[in-house]
């Protein structure tokens, strides 16, 4: 389509052409020195259009002459420019690839092209990619000596705002650097040195995670897990998982009853009803001798208990029948209650009759602990500890016999 329009653009002027110059009789006399000639006016045209463009293009060709160093110049930065540029991309490859030897090389070239050309024109954050790169590259060679030189001079160098991104991501790779080591307190001061809206960021929050964790500051490592949850940066399981992990690493802690006392109460209030995270911290009461505490936090789980899956339900009462010593009649009404909805529940059965041994109800006791004894959906340690008791009513009834087969069948319960 393009070359019929040529076609009729070249016809037209044509046509244009042998109608205004057809009928031109005008003559062009030139007289130079003694010379004359004489010329028709359309040859005279022809020709000074001809001088013209002859004219351009000498002139054109004494510019190219002119600005040839120029032009050499300027080649010679784009080939720098384009150098760097590939020296980047193939330390990128080879980082991402595995191959960090090849990679610092590539990175450390992409450098030298700006230490020779500092005024080549490449963007701001071409030289800190490349030194991050090199960097992360001697990290993984555990060359922690160049690693640190080489960020300590990205760090000088960047004072564009897209080098300070740059150097944003830096400082984080550093934080992970520092957790790879092994130094959370360096880790946390790398951490603490981020602009406000970088540590709002999840990779941020992730690295505050790790540090806490290797820190053993539990109470920040849940603050911060409860934080990722609510962006949504772990899945409902591993968020549940990881808060309960947490939750027993943080009452791990304690070393006596006071300690443990003060490490439940800085749990949310959802830790604190999960039955898992309250069989550990009920046993560890009662281990430091402080059951009325065991009991006290087992209370505000109590009345949850219908809603609770069976295997969570059987947790909090094995729980309870750890912390029995000392129970009031208050607990007696409710085991009582429990029984009565879960009359086949084992777990149930057996806190019901280790607080009714508490309250000297030995028949009642003896009739619930019995057939929990032999269950064998109880674990180990609960059917011994419901032989030892049936075994301590067996003497209080003066049978030595009955205790005896108790204390036996204690002895051989195992899981």
């Amino acid at each position: 389509m393009r070359g019929i329009i040529w076609i009729i653009l070249l016809f037209t002027a044509a046509v244009v052409a042998a109608t205004a110059l057809g009928h031109n009789d005008g003559l062009v006399t030139v007289a130079w020195r003694g010379w004359r000639t004489e010329l028709s006016l359309n040859l005279a045209l022809l020709l000074l259009f001809v001088a013209v463009l002859a004219l351009m293009a000498v002139l054109r060709a004494l510019d190219a002459f002119v600005s040839l160093p120029r032009r050499a110049g300027e080649w010679r930065a784009l080939q720098r420019e384009r150098g760097a540029h590939a020296a980047l991309r193939e330390a990128l490859t080879h980082y991402f690839g595995g191959r960090y030897s090849r990679a610092h090389r590539a990175a450390r070239r992409a450098i030298a092209v700006h230490d020779d050309a500092p005024d080549l024109g490449l963007p701001p954050d071409h030289r800190v990619l490349a030194q991050l790169i090199a960097a992360g590259s001697l990290h993984r060679l555990q060359d922690k000596t160049g690693r640190d030189a080489m960020l300590q001079e990205a760090q000088a160098a960047g004072a564009n705002a897209w080098a300070r991104v740059a150097l944003e991501g830096g400082q984080l790779l550093a934080a992970e650097w520092a957790l790879d080591d092994q130094d959370p307190e360096r880790a946390r001061t790398l951490l603490a040195g981020l602009p406000a809206g970088v540590a709002r960021r999840t990779q941020s929050l992730r690295l505050r995670l790790r540090t806490a964790r290797l820190g053993r500051d539990t109470q920040e490592a849940l603050d911060i897990t409860r934080l990722l949850a609510k962006h949504q940066a772990f899945s409902e399981a591993a968020a549940s998982g990881l808060l309960r992990a947490l939750a027993l690493e943080h009452l791990d802690d304690a070393r006596d009853a006071g300690q443990l006392r003060r490490q439940w109460e800085q749990l949310e209030q959802e830790d604190r009803l999960d039955p898992v995270v309250l069989s550990q911290a009920v046993r560890k009461a009662v281990a430091m001798g402080a059951p009325a505490d065991a009991r006290l936090w087992i209370d505000a789980a109590w009345p949850a208990l219908p809603r609770l899956a069976p295997e969570d339900r059987a947790r909090v009462a094995l729980a309870l029948s750890l912390a029995a010593e000392g129970a009031g009649v208050d607990w007696l009404e409710r085991t009582e209650a429990a029984t009565r909805t879960w009359p086949a529940d084992p777990a149930v059965a057996l806190a019901a009759g280790q607080i009714c041994a508490e309250r000297q109800l030995w028949g009642k006791a003896r009739q619930l602990l019995e057939p929990a004894a032999g269950h064998p959906a109880l674990p180990a340690a609960a059917r011994r500890r419901a032989w030892r008791t049936l075994a301590q009513l067996a003497r209080h009834d003066g049978d030595e016999a009955r205790a005896a087969r108790c204390d036996h069948a204690a002895a051989q319960a195992d899981d």
